[in-house]
């Protein structure tokens, strides 16, 4: 267990790093929303191409398991999601949530707080092509810009490992300003990859469960 979360926070963390050459010299003066356009009631696209953004829609099998499900509540960040029945706390605290399930499946939450002149929506962009081009290269299995609870990220689907034991995850990240702070969410649902097929509508039914308070 301890294996599979620490390789998941490692390959968060080579994620991050990969991006800050990108965001260089755009902390300054760029406003936070300074490049987002309205497309619809339900949607948003940015002035540099970023897609639209889906809502996040469970299918049924999806939502039976949320109906399901018991929420369980992040006080320290006002977040929650639903989990399913024998998901059991490993670790929680201000910036870190971390649950686990009897077969060795995780939900680990991060929290990172920003400064305020962070530009969220160019780093939000930046991401959503780095997992473009993982998706060509074949090492993601799907990406697409997904709205949960009004918090627009990016999800992706990590491709099948090569071997049955390596961890795969299925994960959104998004930016979000909260009491204040701007905030980075890095949400990572991930089990062994022989496992991961029998929580193919755990995951997304968890990730989609989530509610933030405003």
């Amino acid at each position: 267990m301890k294996s599979l979360l620490t390789l998941g926070l490692i390959s968060f963390a080579l994620t991050f790093c990969g991006l800050q050459e990108r965001l260089k010299g755009l902390t300054g003066s760029t406003p936070a929303n300074a490049n987002v356009a309205t497309t619809g009631s339900n949607s948003t696209t940015s002035k540099d191409g970023a897609p639209a953004a889906d809502k996040a829609k469970p299918n049924a099998q999806q939502q039976a398991i949320i109906d399901g499900a018991t929420e369980t509540k992040w006080d320290d960040q006002g977040l929650s999601w639903k989990l399913p029945a024998g998901w059991k706390k490993m670790s929680a605290s201000k910036d870190s949530f971390n649950y686990g399930s009897p077969d060795n499946a995780f939900l680990l939450v991060n929290i990172s707080t920003l400064g305020d002149s962070f530009p969220m929506d160019i780093s939000l962009k930046a991401y959503y092509d780095q997992a473009m081009q993982q998706l060509k290269n074949g090492k993601y299995e799907s990406v697409k810009m997904v709205e949960i609870d009004g918090i627009t990220g990016v999800e992706f689907v990590e491709a099948p490992p090569e071997g049955k034991d390596d961890p795969r995850r299925h994960q959104w990240i998004a930016y979000r300003k909260y009491l204040g702070q701007t905030q980075q969410l890095n949400v990572m649902t991930s089990t062994k990859g022989s496992n991961f097929g029998k929580h193919s509508d755990d995951f997304p039914a968890i990730l989609y469960s989530m509610k933030a308070t405003k």
